[in-house]
């Protein structure tokens, strides 16, 4: 009991001493006005922040995730379909590729991909 406490002190202290030298070590010495200016992702960070913003890259980045969500629903059906009955896996899966597949006819259809 002795000897396992005393191991466990001694792993805190080298854990604490490697810590505190890495803190040291890696402490940033120079401060140049660029590096310490915020990135704003391309915009200009002394500008006014109320630029306007394109509601289609929203929209994309919406769309992107909604259909990746559903790619990563579809992932596991093979492994599912060596526990479960054939019959309603199929079913679920095509009815769920079948949504899919008109969720994205629909915003094809209403111009949501189209960029001019």
């Amino acid at each position: 009991m002795l000897i396992t406490s005393i191991k466990l002190m001694l792993a805190l202290t080298v854990m604490l001493a490697l810590t505190t030298a890495i803190i040291l070590l890696a402490k940033k010495t120079e401060s140049d006005r660029e590096k310490m200016s915020p990135f704003e992702c391309g915009f200009e960070p002394m500008k006014s922040a109320r630029l306007p913003f394109s509601l289609r890259f929203f929209l994309v980045a919406l769309i992107f995730l909604i259909f990746d969500v559903e790619i990563s629903l579809l992932l596991p059906l093979p492994l599912i379909m060596k526990i479960t009955p054939l019959h309603p896996l199929i079913y679920t899966s095509i009815l769920f590729l079948i949504i899919l597949t008109a969720g994205l006819f629909y915003e094809w259809n209403s111009g949501a991909l189209d960029w001019s």
